[in-house]
């Protein structure tokens, strides 16, 4: 079975809203074991939409429209599904009287224009309301269909979870076409993309080559995520659960395996863990609290860790010592540079003295644009108090502007504190 998407609206193309109801829907068609090659977007133009349909009715088995369902003249969506289906709108009374009780329970006098959202195709089915006033549709074309649900994201999902998922499961079932699809995201920080490409160049030529009996696949793709790395997606496909879990199971073992061997510790966790989380998990493991100073990132590093739950039980605090009076009156930096190797290190001393913590992390360093104290932006030092030894600390150099570095300087940091926690801190 094959679904492609259609997301109706002309800010989609603007650039006004991001399409996160495509995003929704294809992660939830994989969940299904559902194949989605192709998504679309298309403006509030009828011509244009039935295009757009009439071409994904070409190559694919059903289409899911989102959008264009509402009131108003530029909602054109259910004009063109008609002329797709070469069949006239006529206007439900069921569903008038319904719309006309959904304003009623709020106290509003329904406009007349949202009669217009009663109007069906003939042949078509409804998937009623719960939540607003636009209905679903599930329109059959031959031995392929359309389903068409408003752009509102919690109207859109509710809807697909309980109209069209069962009615995709029953015509996969009398497809024979039932599989399941899950994915695994490993997330990385410290190598290129093109480094991990390389990497694991070979298990992807192999998998590409690898036939089954059972139709069973699996699939590695890289995904560049910004200031949160690059991610490694495996995706399998196969009969059962059981087998897609042990196939993603192994491969996740086999990939983590030649990434440590080939370019070292750069995995950091898996699917929605972030780096914070990852130093999370250490810190309680090792039992150890935490204090952190920060300048440049101005409190970054404090405010993604207080996001992991329970963070109260190790992290003791944040100094955000933006100005230098603060970084020596309060953490003890000594007399000169605040831009330096061994101002790091004093902060991180400093953090973990004043905070009374066991470990600590100290970051300052030039965001930009301008040169500071004659260092040039993006020079970022970072420094570690561990509990034992001495302070040390790491030269970085990032790319950007002052936002972007002031980012990527604060997962660098997180992403150092990992490695020592580690026991392998980066030379």
């Amino acid at each position: 079975m094959r679904v492609e998407i259609v997301a109706v609206g002309t800010e989609l193309l603007l650039g006004q809203i991001a399409d996160t109801n495509s995003a929704w829907l294809g992660e939830q068609l994989a969940l299904a074991g559902v194949d989605s090659h192709f998504h679309q977007a298309v403006g509030d133009n009828q011509a244009r939409i039935v295009l757009a349909l009439r071409t994904a009715l070409s190559r694919s088995d059903a289409v899911i429209v989102c959008g264009g369902l509402g009131p108003t003249q530029d909602d054109i969506t259910r004009e063109s599904i008609a002329q797709v289906m070469n069949v006239p709108l006529v206007r439900d009374e069921e569903l008038v009287e319904q719309i006309r009780k959904m304003f009623a329970s709020r106290q509003r006098v329904m406009p007349e224009n949202n009669l217009r959202q009663a109007d069906v195709p003939v042949g078509a089915s409804i998937i009623g309301q719960t939540r607003g006033t636009a209905p679903g549709l599930i329109c059959p074309l031959g031995n392929k269909v359309i389903y068409a649900v408003p752009g509102v994201p919690h109207e859109m999902q509710e809807m697909f979870t309980r109209g069209i998922l069962p009615d995709l499961r029953r015509r996969m079932a009398e497809q024979g076409d039932e599989a399941v699809i899950k994915s695994r995201v490993i997330r990385t920080w410290g190598a290129s993309e093109s480094a991990l490409a390389e990497a694991l160049a070979d298990r992807v030529e192999e998998l590409d080559h690898r036939g089954s009996d059972d139709g069973s696949t699996l699939t590695i793709a890289f995904l560049a995520s910004g200031i949160e790395g690059i991610k490694v997606r495996l995706t399998a496909r196969a009969p059962t659960e059981a087998q897609v879990d042990q196939m993603i199971a192994e491969e996740e073992r086999q990939v983590r395996a030649v990434l440590a061997e080939r370019l070292g510790d750069v995995v950091f966790g898996v699917d929605d863990q972030a780096m914070e989380h990852a130093v999370a998990r250490l810190l309680v493991d090792s039992k150890l609290t935490l204090g952190l100073a920060e300048s440049l990132t101005g409190g970054l590093i404090g405010a993604r860790l207080v996001n992991v739950p329970g963070s109260s039980r190790w992290f003791r605090g944040c100094v955000v010592a933006y100005d230098s009076a603060v970084k020596h009156a309060i953490l003890g930096v000594p007399p000169g540079p605040v831009v330096s190797a061994q101002a790091a290190e004093a902060m991180a001393v400093g953090a973990r003295t004043a905070l009374d913590s066991q470990i600590g992390l100290g970051i300052t360093g030039v965001a930009g644009p301008d040169d500071q104290e004659g260092v040039r932006p993006g020079t970022v030092f970072v420094g570690i108090a561990p509990p034992e030894g001495e302070a040390f600390s790491r030269e970085l150099h990032l790319p950007g502007d002052r936002d972007r570095v002031r980012q990527f300087a604060a997962i660098s940091a997180l992403d150092l504190l990992r490695r020592t926690l580690r026991g392998a801190p980066p030379q």
